[in-house]
């Protein structure tokens, strides 16, 4: 995401500094706050590439999962930050998205496809938001008609039919319109893993990832890796990434050899405590530690306006690469890296020290994409997607290259957003089947509480994290043993909505404990979910996602109820059977494809494409869309004294404080 302005920035930091117990009085404060992620299949337990990122933004700020369909030739990319507009040659890909609630984005329904994979099977994360130093920014500055995050994860999915097709595609656009912010994005198929950084205006390298290695960042633009810039295999670049510096005369080397980190990155000092706190915690996360007092310590910076920042600072800069402690991750332990908030690095624990953290509250969905490589593409990747804050959340597993259908469960973008602005979530209630919401609340209320509430809640999330990822095993060895394209697409529709449906119940069940336990005030004991076996720390009723996603006769999990409210957080209601609301409305057509400020059209035909079936319309027991929208809500509130942004030059004011 877009940072904040760091604030009297020091320009040099010797490597030798003792730091102590040090108090800076002028250094970058609170900047970037998106952490990514890579593990290679050569690390982990099931040989499966992971990958993936934490967007953060604020507490309470809604995302949405949907099915983007596939476009006529002459669909054209646009964009809400920047000039940026490109026009497709050929038929659009189908492909699935995490973005923003139009209100936020003047009515567009296009605002940031943050994650998805296509039906070509390529999948993104975009983007982690980087920087550049002052040299490089001169020498080549961002373009205001160049590409940006609001549009790189649509552009990417839409036109890619491989991974490295979407790293040419985007180089090509840099060169000839630049880019529009600093930014990292990988880009996936079943083959390959490429991360592609936006370096400076006009200047992008990608580099294919390696099976043996790890890789972290929490926004910096700096951390060192050695690269060949002749070998075409592994690495694509721009045509001047090092004769432009050295033109310019700001260009780096390393034992004799160009650097491209350190050409265009900022310096260790010129990186917020935010961003080395979140990095100090993911190496101690993947046993891979730094050493306090050697690497690294521990500093209050004082910044001119607002309180004290204790984080992080190394001593160095440190490398985009490394090893983990050990070579054998599994899927939950990946999972569970996005809601790491220090807890076992002395001084560095965001729940008793104060610092940021990689789970942090401000997180608004996380994403993390299992990638089996060498298999169909169609069913090679799976999405595991978080709609909230990783500390206190669930992924939910997607078959995303083959869904044409949404489940309900997911609220669409029609959706009220006045819920996210709710300061009682105690006694007021989110819409209507929306996991989005249940989610966003469970998240909201252990924050707060987090004394009460935190331990029982995540030890049942975790519990129920571990049912999904074990009953997935099931659905996924059907999804293999299927070998149509028409047998897998049904079956991801069906599993996706069974997956929603049973996080849905068990999440809403939990919440409405959790607020019966609030409102009852008694604190003498800490909170335990009626459903959780304290025993074997599992639930006492399993979900049935495995079973209803295979069941031979047709199962209607997309068809959302109510469940009861309980008695007492000891004995909750059963929740009720799912009521069958009415058919949704189809979508209107709009008149051209590049109007974004209208719902997706329907999609044209692609060699694999089927027509894509959402929750567009709210119907009688289905899903609300209640309140009227309040478009340029968040520009509003991010703008100075509140005064509504509407003009380019004042998105850019709001997107800085996009953290």
């Amino acid at each position: 995401m877009r940072k904040t302005r760091p604030v009297n920035a020091l320009k040099k930091l010797g490597i030798g500094l003792a730091f102590g117990a040090a108090t800076i009085m002028s250094m970058p404060t609170s900047a970037l706050a998106c952490t990514q992620m890579y593990m290679g299949k050569n690390l982990t337990a099931d040989n499966n590439t992971y990958y993936g990122r934490a967007e953060d933004f604020g507490p309470r700020y809604l995302k949405h999962f949907g099915i983007e369909p596939s476009h006529a030739p002459g669909y054209t990319y646009g964009s809400d930050e920047s000039g940026f507009s490109y026009r497709s040659t050929k038929t659009t890909y189908r492909y699935s998205y995490v973005r923003d609630h139009p209100s936020q984005w003047h009515g567009r329904y296009d605002a940031y496809s943050e994650a998805g994979i296509n039906e070509k099977g390529v999948s993104c994360s975009a983007t982690l938001t980087t920087n550049m130093n002052d040299k490089a920014a001169k020498a080549d500055p961002l373009t205001d008609t160049g590409i940006g995050e609001y549009s790189y994860g649509s552009v990417i999915l839409g036109e890619s039919a491989k991974a490295r097709e979407g790293v040419e595609l985007l180089g090509k656009i840099i060169d000839e319109q630049g880019a529009n912010g600093n930014d990292q994005i990988i880009i996936a198929d079943s083959n390959e893993t490429w991360l592609f950084a936006a370096l400076s205006g006009h200047q992008w390298i990608a580099m294919k990832l390696a099976d043996d290695v790890a890789s972290l960042n929490p926004n910096i633009g700096g951390l060192n890796y050695d690269v060949n810039l002749d070998d075409t295999e592994n690495c694509l670049h721009s045509e001047g990434i090092q004769t432009m510096p050295e033109k310019n005369g700001f260009a780096e080397y390393t034992d004799g050899k160009f650097d491209v980190a350190k050409t265009y990155g900022k310096s260790v000092a010129d990186s917020g405590v935010h961003q080395w706190t979140r990095y100090v915690q993911g190496r101690d996360y993947f046993m891979a530690p730094l050493t306090k007092g050697a690497d690294y310590d521990i500093v209050t910076v004082k910044p001119k306006k607002g309180p004290d920042q204790i984080g992080a600072m190394v001593s160095e800069i440190q490398p985009l690469f490394f090893q983990p402690g050990k070579s054998d991750w599994n899927t939950f332990e990946m999972i569970r890296a996005f809601g790491n908030r220090g807890e076992n690095v002395p001084g560095l624990n965001a729940n008793t020290d104060g610092v940021y953290a990689i789970g942090t509250e401000r997180s608004t969905e996380t994403n993390l994409f299992q990638i089996r490589q060498d298999m169909d593409p169609e069913i090679a990747t799976i999405q595991w997607e978080m709609l909230s804050r990783a500390a206190y959340s669930v992924a939910i597993p997607l078959y995303s290259a083959l869904l044409t259908e949404v489940s309900p469960y997911f609220s669409n973008q029609d959706v009220s957003y006045d819920h996210c602005e709710e300061t009682d979530i105690v006694n007021n209630e989110e819409p209507e089947n929306s996991i989005n919401y249940v989610l966003m609340d469970i998240s909201s209320l252990c924050y707060e509480h987090r004394e009460q509430l935190g331990t029982g809640v995540r030890a049942y999330l975790d519990a129920l994290q571990n049912e999904l990822i074990e009953q997935n095993l099931e659905v996924d060895a059907a999804m293999q043993a299927e070998t149509t394209t028409e047998g897998r697409t049904a079956l991801a529709n069906k599993a996706g909505k069974a997956a929603t449906e049973n996080t849905y119940v068990k999440c809403k069940a939990l919440l409405q404990e959790m607020r019966a336990y609030l409102k009852a005030e008694d604190f003498s004991t800490p909170f335990t979910p009626s459903d959780l076996n304290t025993e074997t720390n599992g639930l006492k009723v399993s979900i049935t996602y495995a079973k209803d996603a295979l069941a031979t006769d047709p199962v209607t999990p997309d068809q959302p109820g109510t469940p009861e409210q309980p008695g007492t957080p000891e004995q909750p209601g059963t929740p009720e059977q799912p009521a069958k609301p009415e058919q949704p409305a189809k979508p209107e057509q709009p008149a051209k494809p590049e109007q974004p400020t209208t719902k997706p059209e329907k999609p044209g035909k692609s060699d694999t494409t089927t027509t894509v079936t959402t929750n567009k319309t709210n119907t009688k027991g289905g899903l609300p869309t209640t309140g009227d929208r309040f478009d340029g809500r968040m520009v509003a509130a991010f703008a100075i004294a509140g005064v509504a942004v509407i003009s380019a030059g004042g998105y850019f004011l709001y997107r800085r404080n996009k953290e």
